[in-house]
């Protein structure tokens, strides 16, 4: 339910600032929808992270599965349940607002389809990369986790929003294109963030270093 809730707060609230931006002539801009999304993880996070760890993409769950740092029995149930609530916050805009202003947020690359691969790899690979140094390593700042994850979404959407809609996650594209019936490309936004995860939860893996003790220094 946490992890529903939460990506439910993610699609309204940051797909939710595409629309007003569309409906109200470009008042937040690129920078504000970026605001948007980065706020929403990052309030999302300390308001759910003690309750399911605060996953809100597909993505990160199978990122963590494949590092071993989540159950793949628990990833088969937060991944319908962040789907259903990225559903429910599409739903939710597309009862507000009459039609479906913007798609509803819906994620459309703005360039070639390579491009658009490798920006939404680098984005997700990116952002996990953050996540693992905060939700994993002991010696990271825990009470910053949300800021700098929230930060890494807001940073992400600044430079790659104009590009693919800076995704980074598959539940957060499909909400808006299953009931804005908005399907162009959208194997990108499945293919790119799971891999891009995968790569960036790895990464750190490789890069941590954690000392070991020492016998001969009594350690």
């Amino acid at each position: 339910m946490a992890e529903g809730f939460a990506t439910f707060a993610l699609v309204f609230a940051g797909c939710g600032a595409i629309v007003v931006d569309s409906e109200r002539g470009g008042s937040l801009g690129e920078t504000g929808i970026a605001a948007a999304f980065g706020l929403a993880i990052m309030v999302m996070i300390y308001a759910t992270g003690h309750l399911s760890g605060a996953h809100i993409n597909p993505a990160v769950t199978v990122a963590f599965a494949s590092t071993r740092h989540f159950p793949v029995r628990d990833a088969m149930a937060y991944i319908p349940s962040q789907l259903a609530g990225a559903v429910a916050g599409a739903l939710t805009l597309r009862l507000a607002w009459e039609g479906t202003p913007a798609n509803l947020g819906a994620t459309v690359p703005s360039v070639g389809i390579g491009a658009a691969l490798v920006y939404e790899f680098a984005m997700t690979a990116l952002l996990m990369f953050v996540i693992m140094a905060v939700a994993t390593d002991t010696r990271a700042v825990g009470a910053a986790a949300a800021i700098a994850i929230g930060g890494t979404v807001a940073l992400d959407a600044l430079f790659g929003g104009g590009v693919t809609g800076a995704s980074m996650n598959p539940a957060r594209s499909f909400g808006p294109a299953l009931v804005a019936s908005e399907w162009t490309d959208f194997w990108i936004y499945l293919l790119a963030p799971a891999t891009g995860a995968i790569a960036g939860a790895w990464l750190y893996s490789v890069v941590r270093h954690e000392p070991r003790s020492d016998p001969a220094a009594g350690v």
